[in-house]
C-alpha cells in the first residue's frame, strides 16, 4: 500500500484538507499522513469547510514531521513554499510533488468574505487531489 505526506508549515489548514480529499479519494488503498514543520491544531475554520463538503477533519490532528521520520513514504506533497523551503533533511526516497495553495487562514475581511476565501481554496484543494489520484 502507498504512503503519502502531505507537508505544510503548521499542519493546521491547507494539509489537513489535502489530508481528507486524498483519505476520501483513495478509498482506503493509501495510507495518508500529514504533518508540519511546526503544529498550530486543526483550524476550526478548516474543519467546518470541509464539512459543507461531507468531508469530516473534525478528529485530525496537527501533527510534527519528526513523528514520521521512521516511516519510508512513497510521496511527498508540500503545500506551501516555507514548508518545502524550511523542510527539514527528511530520510526517505519519495517522490516529491509541490504545490503552493494560498493560506485561507491569513484572510482578512468580513466572515463572508474570510469563509469564501477557504471555500476558494478547497476546491483549488479539491481538483488538485483528483488530478494527483488520477495519476497514480
Amino acid at each position: 500500500m502507498k504512503k503519502v505526506l502531505v507537508l505544510c508549515t503548521g499542519n493546521s489548514c491547507r494539509s489537513q484538507i489535502v489530508e481528507g480529499y486524498l483519505r476520501k479519494f483513495t478509498q482506503g488503498k493509501a495510507e495518508i499522513y500529514s504533518a508540519g514543520i511546526e503544529t498550530h491544531g486543526v483550524n476550526p475554520r478548516a474543519i467546518e469547510t470541509m464539512a459543507a463538503d461531507g468531508i469530516d477533519i473534525s478528529r485530525h490532528t496537527s501533527n510534527h514531521i519528526d513523528e514520521y521520520k521512521d516511516i519510508d513514504f512513497d510521496y511527498l506533497i508540500t503545500v506551501c513554499d516555507h514548508a518545502r523551503e524550511s523542510c527539514p533533511y527528511f530520510p526517505s526516497n519519495a517522490v516529491k510533488f509541490h504545490y503552493n495553495f494560498p493560506d485561507p487562514a491569513k484572510a482578512k475581511g468580513t466572515e463572508e468574505e474570510i469563509t469564501e476565501e477557504f471555500r476558494k481554496v478547497r476546491e483549488l484543494i479539491k481538483n488538485y487531489c483528483i488530478t494527483f489520484v488520477k495519476g497514480l
